[in-house]
C-alpha cells in the first residue's frame, strides 16, 4: 500500500522537528539497533546518521558500561513503566567518534510498535556542567580547608539558626566536635540567659540588610564551653542571601586571655594609684617630721645664737656645734629620702652597681643568701637602665614576702638584640595555672615593667619547686650608652 501525501508530509514535519532539537534524540529496535538519529545527535557524537543508522546502540557507550546498558534497557522494557531517567544519581558515559568518553543526562522511553517494542533515548552533553560542578566542589573543598586552617571559631547557621558549619578553630574554643554540633542550634553555644536576647539579635540583623557587623557593640559577649564554662569573646556576624534562604556567619575570637590581662592591668593602676598616694603620704610626712622640724629648730637656734653672741660666746659656739649636727642629720634624712624615691647609685654609678646594691640590701634585710652573674662592663640608656632594675627589685621583693627561699640567683645579660634577666630561688613555689589572689599585684607589676619597653615575662614554677621570673626586653643599638 503506497504511503499517502498526508503520511508523507507528517513524517517529514517529525523529521524535520526532531533535527530541530537541541538535545540528541536516537530511537533504538526491539533488538536495540539505532532506528534514529538526528542532526544534534550527529553533533554531540561526532558520527553521521548514515554511519549510526542500523548500528547497535552500544556503539555509542564506553565499553566497560555496554553490557550493563544493554540489560538496563532490556530490563526497563519488561517494566511497563513508559519513560525514566537514565543513570538515576550516577553520570552516564557516551563515546565520541574520536574515543573521547563524555557525561550526558539522558531519559529513555518505550513503546510497543507491531514490529515489537522501540527504544527513545532523549540525551544531552552536560560535559561543562560537569566539569563546572567538579570545580565548585574543588573550591569548596580548598574552601573549607581555609577556614578549618583559620585561627578564629568560623560559624554559620541557617534561618532556624541551626549550625550548617562549624571549623576546627571553633571545635577548640567550645570543646565540641563538628559531628555532635551541624544541625544543632547556634543557642547551645551560649549561655542560657543570652540565648533569647541573642536570637533576638540576629532577627534585627537580617532586617537591616547590613552585610556584616562587629557583634557586642562595646560590651563583652560570652560563648559556653562543652564543660558548662563561660569564657568572654569577640565576635563579627555577616549574612548572605541564598536560593535556599539567608545564611548567617559568625567570626569570634576567644578573648579570655585579653580581658584577664585588662582586669590586671586594671588592677595594678589601682594599686600602683594607692602606692603613689601612699608614697606622697609617706614622703610628705618624712619631711614634716624630719626635714621640716629640723630647719624650725635650726631656725630658732639662729635667733638665740645671735641674740646671745656678746654675752655667751661659748654657748653659742655649743649651739652652732649642735646645728652642725643637726645639719649633717638633715643632709642624711634628705639622701635617704631621695634613694627610696629613686636610687642615686643609679644615675651615678650606673645599672650594675645599682643591681650590686639591690642584691646587698636584699641579703642584708631578709637573711637570704642571694647570688649575681652579670657583666661588669654592661650599660643602659634610659629607658631600659630603670626598667631593668625595677624589675629585679620587684622581683626579690616578691621572693621576701612569698617565696620562703633559702637562695636566690639573679643573672643578667644580653644579646646582640635584647637584655635576658632572670631571678631564681629555691622557694614554696606556686601553681602558675592558679587564680591570682586578688592582692598579689607583684608579678601583674613585672609585667607591666617590662610591657612599658615592648618585653615580655615568663613565670615558671611549681609547688615545692621554686619560682624562675625570666624578662626579656629587646634593646636596640641606640640603647647601649657607649
Amino acid at each position: 500500500m503506497a504511503a499517502t501525501p498526508d503520511f508523507d508530509n507528517s513524517a517529514a514535519r517529525l523529521t524535520g522537528l526532531l533535527d530541530s532539537a537541541m538535545d540528541a534524540i536516537i530511537m533504538a529496535d526491539h533488538e536495540q539497533n539505532i532506528v534514529l538519529y538526528n542532526r544534534a545527535a550527529e553533533s554531540i557524537f561526532g558520527w553521521s546518521s548514515a554511519e549510526m543508522i542500523g548500528q547497535p546502540l552500544t556503539r555509542l557507550i564506553p565499553e566497560r558500561y555496554r553490557a550493563g546498558h544493554a540489560e538496563h534497557v532490556e530490563r526497563f522494557g519488561a517494566t511497563g513503566v513508559t519513560s525514566r531517567r537514565m543513570g538515576s544519581r550516577n553520570v552516564v558515559y557516551g563515546l565520541r567518534s574520536n574515543g573521547e568518553e563524555f557525561p550526558i543526562d539522558a531519559s529513555i522511553s518505550h513503546l510497543d510498535t507491531p514490529e515489537g517494542k522501540a527504544y527513545t533515548v532523549i540525551l544531552r552533553d552536560v560535559t561543562e556542567r560537569v566539569r563546572a560542578e567538579q570545580e565548585q566542589a574543588r573550591m569548596a573543598q580548598r574552601l573549607s580547608g581555609l577556614l578549618d586552617s583559620a585561627m578564629d571559631g568560623i560559624i554559620t547557621v541557617d534561618e532556624q539558626e541551626k549550625i550548617v558549619f562549624y571549623n576546627r578553630a571553633a571545635e577548640k574554643i567550645f570543646g565540641w566536635p563538628g559531628t555532635q554540633m551541624l544541625g544543632q542550634r547556634l543557642g547551645a553555644l551560649l549561655p542560657e540567659r543570652y540565648r533569647a536576647s541573642h536570637h533576638e539579635h540576629i532577627r534585627q540583623f537580617a532586617a537591616t540588610g547590613v552585610t556584616s557587623r562587629r557583634m557586642g557593640g562595646s560590651t563583652v559577649i560570652h560563648g559556653l564551653r562543652a564543660t558548662g564554662e563561660e569564657f568572654p569573646m569577640d565576635a563579627s556576624i555577616s549574612q548572605l542571601d541564598t536560593p535556599e534562604g539567608k545564611l548567617f556567619t559568625v567570626i569570634l575570637r576567644d578573648v579570655t586571655e585579653r580581658v584577664r590581662a585588662q582586669q590586671d592591668l586594671a588592677a595594678f593602676a589601682a594599686q600602683a594609684s594607692a602606692i603613689r598616694e601612699q608614697e606622697k603620704s609617706r614622703v610628705a610626712r618624712e619631711l614634716h617630721d624630719e626635714l621640716a622640724q629640723s630647719l624650725t629648730a635650726l631656725k630658732m637656734d639662729a635667733i638665740w645664737s645671735r641674740d646671745n653672741l656678746r654675752d655667751d660666746a661659748e654657748g653659742v659656739r655649743a649651739k652652732l656645734e649642735d646645728m652642725l649636727a643637726m645639719l649633717d642629720a638633715s643632709v642624711a634624712a634628705t639622701r635617704r629620702i631621695a634613694a627610696d624615691l629613686r636610687p642615686l647609685v643609679l644615675d651615678d654609678l650606673g645599672l650594675v652597681p645599682a643591681i650590686e646594691w639591690l642584691v646587698q640590701n636584699f641579703t642584708q634585710r631578709t637573711g637570704v643568701a642571694c647570688g649575681l652573674d652579670v657583666d661588669d662592663e654592661l650599660e643602659l640608656h634610659e629607658p631600659y637602665a630603670t626598667a631593668v632594675f625595677r624589675i629585679v627589685q620587684e622581683s626579690l621583693v616578691n621572693v621576701g614576702k612569698h617565696a620562703k627561699a633559702r637562695q636566690v640567683n639573679v643573672v643578667l645579660d644580653r644579646t646582640a638584640t635584647e637584655i635576658r634577666l632572670a631571678v631564681t630561688d629555691d622557694g614554696v613555689g606556686f601553681d602558675t595555672s592558679a587564680a591570682r589572689k586578688p592582692a598579689s599585684l607583684g608579678l601583674a607589676g613585672v609585667r607591666e615593667r617590662a610591657q612599658l619597653v615592648q618585653g615580655d615575662v615568663t613565670v615558671k614554677s611549681e609547688q615545692g619547686g621554686g619560682t624562675t621570673v625570666e624578662a626579656r626586653i629587646p634593646v636596640p643599638r641606640d640603647g647601649d650608652s657607649a
